[in-house]
């Protein structure tokens, strides 16, 4: 019943964007971009080496501070274990294993020497994901038309060109937060989540709303936790002269607003579902910059 109050809901309202036409873009040939595919929750995933062997399928989540490979690829390729460390998630916490990775490549991206916490598959639905912690100092770009991702320098992959909205974000535990957003009049801070499907705001927004819900969901974490949320609509979110009409957000308690401090006042993590009404959309962990290309 809470599934099929969640997608009635979303069903009801698909999320619309308000703005200007975009202008044409043409991609540099160096960019490096990489072919994603889309998995049953909307979320992208790329093609991952590990140790030299691969590839193996790494979700993007800009939501999540931490690297995590799946306990099963750390079991096949035989990786030395590691201490264990808390992870925060959106529906609770937990204290999980480790692995100590000697190399990780994406794109052209090589990194060294890391200690990745260890989750399984099945929660997460691939065989790792790519933290923020990857991507320090780069672009991610997302297009949605193609169904493609890029990572690399942002002059590498077009600068501004091609995007209507720039909107400067401040840094947070390796997330970027916009600040400067408003749903239905309301102040809200922004985390763009490329990890979740659904978006989710804290209990100061719903409070802030005062808004029936219209249903209950169950939201489920990479920590294979599960958590209720109230599903309600809101109208309109605006970010500067940009405007995104009929978000489905899902409200919740979650541990994930607690551990960045967004408890108090009013916050969401934009998920796959909102995201995916534009054409593309640049995260910039380099300039602390978010990047929104407009559909036609």
């Amino acid at each position: 019943m809470e599934a099929v109050t969640l997608a009635l809901a979303l069903t009801a309202a698909a999320p619309v964007i308000l703005g200007a036409s975009p202008t044409p873009l043409t991609m540099p040939d160096d960019a490096e971009t990489m072919q994603s595919e889309v998995d049953p929750h909307d979320r992208m995933t790329v093609n991952v080496a590990l140790e030299g062997t691969g590839p193996y399928r790494f979700l993007i989540d800009t939501g999540s501070q931490r690297t995590v490979v799946s306990t099963a690829l750390a079991g096949s390729l035989g990786l030395l274990p590691g201490p264990q460390v808390r992870i925060v998630s959106m529906a609770g916490e937990d204290h999980v294993g480790t692995a100590h990775v000697e190399t990780l490549g994406f794109g052209r991206q090589e990194l060294y020497g890391l200690v990745v916490p260890l989750l399984e598959d099945q929660h997460m639905g691939a065989d790792g994901i790519l933290g923020t912690d990857s991507l320090q100092d780069q672009r991610v770009l997302l297009d949605f038309t193609k169904n493609t991702i890029a990572i690399g320098g942002a002059r590498e992959l077009g600068g501004r060109r091609g995007y209507e909205i720039v909107v400067r974000a401040r840094e947070r535990s390796g997330r970027l937060i916009m600040t400067n957003a408003m749903i239905d009049g309301i102040r809200v801070d922004v985390i763009i989540d490329t990890g979740a499907s659904t978006t989710v705001g804290n209990l100061a927004l719903q409070q802030a709303m005062r808004k029936h819900t219209q249903g209950f969901a169950t939201l489920s974490s990479v920590t294979g936790q599960e958590l209720t949320a109230q599903i309600g609509i809101a109208r309109r979110l605006e970010v500067r002269n940009l405007a995104i009409i009929n978000v489905a957000i899902a409200y919740a308690d979650a541990p994930a607003f607690r551990e960045l401090g967004l408890r108090k006042r009013p916050a969401i993590f934009l998920g796959m579902r909102e995201l995916r009404a534009f054409k593309r959309v640049a995260i910039d962990f380099s300039s602390h910059k978010i990047l929104f290309d407009l559909p036609g």
